[in-house]
């Protein structure tokens, strides 16, 4: 692919990486951005990187009267070396395809939309975030989102015969801004480089008895914007009982745990690593992919099955549940310290996790995961992109 290349050299503000909690999640982008066209007759083309900025479109672009849009998430980090790597962009490249099938839209080989981001990331390297280090270690990482959106101009319900693809980033912080100081490392402890979970990593989480974000045959397993939109009633709830994200239940029975948030979920149920299958509800996560594979090279027990939320309440109650985390690219791993359930009268009933506090197999998984990302332990699965 010949990207043309108009892009401009911009080095981020002074300090910029110095608190990763001030940093936040999705409030900067980086000077650059990539496009690329679709239409009918001569497919994608013109692929190209500019300056971030503004897009131009029609209030008659279909995007914004039928929904097709689409999008990923991933991340690129860098090593102590000063090298910048792309974490699994196949996977994210594959899951972009799934979704535009599902949407009606045209898909884009995996191979150009990894040059893409390739070609973006090498050209704002200077936004990739420091490597973990002495005296915070708190992970920060340069974030990815690629998109496309439907751009024919035309009022009708029919699938748009013009595509925009494109790609910004953007430096990160924590998803979830943790409650109190991260983990401070001493200078020169090189071990405590490595990015840890802290009782203050913890969430709260509401049990969304009174809403489902997706039923099957619908949009679930897809990224795209209109899953998000019809969460935000709920999250909205949430937020007003002091809980930073919902549990999802399937839409059927209201009975089967689906996802937490914008995350799929994982429970430690009698010592085994248990999360929901996705059978079309549920978006195929990367990063639960990646804990999976994980689990077995680390001899941690780890199976896909339905899990009904009176079995995780019950077993919160019983101690046979012992450790309940959300996993996803922007959060990583995010540990659960209490689930709370409303019931009528508007009350809420708080089942704890644990002690309250990381459990022993998240800050495994989450260690090991980010050793591998940030080039502390080998890549055994190749699962790096050099930018």
């Amino acid at each position: 692919m010949d990207i043309t290349d108009r892009s401009v050299v911009k080095l981020p503000p002074e300090g910029l990486f110095d608190d990763p909690r001030q940093l936040g999640f999705g409030k900067v982008f980086s000077p650059n951005m990539f496009l690329m066209d679709y239409d009918e007759q001569r497919g994608w083309h013109d692929p190209r990187i500019v300056p971030f900025g503004p897009l131009q479109l029609s209030p008659s672009a279909m995007v914004f009267h039928y929904g097709q849009e689409i999008f990923e998430g991933l991340k690129a980090f860098r090593h102590a070396d000063g090298s910048v790597h792309i974490f699994r962009p196949d996977r994210n490249a594959a899951r972009f395809n799934r979704s535009a099938r599902r949407m009606s839209m045209p898909e884009i080989p995996e191979a150009i939309q990894i040059e893409a981001m390739r070609a973006l990331v090498d050209v704002d390297r200077d936004w990739v975030p420091p490597c973990p280090k002495p005296p915070r270690p708190c992970p920060t990482a340069l974030y990815i989102r690629p998109t496309m959106i439907a751009t024919q101009e035309s009022l009708g319900v029919s699938p748009s015969n013009k595509y925009l693809y494109f790609i910004i980033t953007g430096p990160v912080g924590p998803y979830f801004r943790p409650r109190e100081e991260h983990l401070v490392a001493e200078a020169g402890d090189e071990k405590q480089c490595r990015p840890r979970l802290t009782p203050d990593d913890t969430l709260r989480i509401l049990i969304a008895r009174d809403w489902v974000r997706a039923a099957p045959g619908g949009t679930g397993a897809a990224k795209t914007g209109g899953n998000y939109a019809a969460s935000l009633l709920a999250r909205k709830v949430a937020r007003d009982h002091n809980c930073a994200e919902v549990l999802w239940l399937d839409a059927v029975e209201r009975r089967h745990v689906e996802e937490v948030g914008a995350m799929n979920i994982m429970f430690v149920l009698d010592g085994v690593v248990t999360t929901p299958p996705a059978s079309g509800t549920i978006l195929e996560g990367v990063t639960r992919e990646s804990l999976g594979v994980l689990c077995k090279e680390m001899n941690i027990p780890f199976v896909q099955r339905a899990i009904h939320i009176e079995e995780i309440l019950q077993g919160l109650q019983s101690g046979d549940c012992t450790e309940i985390f959300g996993c996803g690219t922007a959060a990583v791993v995010a540990p659960v310290r209490e689930l709370v359930d409303l019931l009528p009268d508007g009350s809420e009933r708080v089942y704890k996790v644990g002690d309250g506090t990381p459990g022993p197999i998240a800050k495994k998984l989450y260690e090991a995961l980010t050793g591998v990302q940030f080039g502390f332990d080998p890549d055994t699965h190749r699962w790096l992109v050099r930018a």
